[in-house]
């Protein structure tokens, strides 16, 4: 009996542990973005013409982004230096209403938090030197971000990596960011991301 007893207690043992690799591989395998639907956060599509940039006006699509405000600029490769990738978004428009934002929906799960991570800079082209927006989670300012361009420039964007967090309330999500500048010649945002704590280490 104390031996069926021991071999059973093994038995247990083998499939909770094997239950918990297989489980652990699932984790490791899943990409956090896959997750929630999140795309496009390098804003690689639409490819806008090499050297050049596209304005797109409030309501249009920028692959799973759209435009929530006013006017954004997608630069395309080869005009500035990008963080990922080769284009990135001035959230300042060239068009009037200058000052611009972008906005994306994915799925959530309720009560759940998520971390968003991004790469900012700004346009370095003409003033005002410090730029300023805000990030928001399903309508509410979560973060509000400056850049100095001081000392920056095309080939030198000196991009730097902000995180900020939200709690999920339904089953789907929007970020948002928006351009507080309004000058034409905005900040710059590039390699967003967007991954439940439940896979990362979310601090704050």
């Amino acid at each position: 009996m104390r031996m069926i007893q021991t071999w059973g207690r093994r038995l247990l043992v083998g499939v909770v542990s094997v239950g918990v690799v297989i489980g652990l591989g699932v984790v490791e395998a899943t990409p956090a973005q896959a997750l929630t639907g999140f795309s496009n956060g390098g804003f690689e599509t639409p490819v806008v013409t090499p050297g050049t940039f596209q304005d797109f006006a409030a309501g249009a699509s920028l692959g799973a982004w759209r435009v929530s405000q006013g006017n954004v600029d997608l630069i395309g490769a080869g005009f500035w230096q990008a963080a990922d990738g080769v284009q990135s978004v001035d959230l300042d428009g060239s068009a009037f209403p200058l000052t611009g934002g972008v906005i994306q929906t994915f799925s959530t799960v309720p009560l759940l938090k998520y971390k968003v991570s991004y790469k900012l800079a700004g346009n370095p082209a003409a003033g005002p030197t410090v730029k300023t927006g805000d990030v928001l989670a399903n309508g509410h300012v979560i973060q509000s971000f400056s850049f100095d361009v001081t000392g920056k420039s095309f080939t030198t964007m000196g991009y730097v990596g902000k995180e900020t967090h939200f709690i999920a309330t339904s089953l789907s999500s929007t970020l948002e960011f928006r351009s507080t500048t309004g000058s034409g010649f905005g900040p710059v945002i590039d390699k967003v991301t967007v991954e439940s704590c439940l896979l990362v280490i979310c601090l704050g």
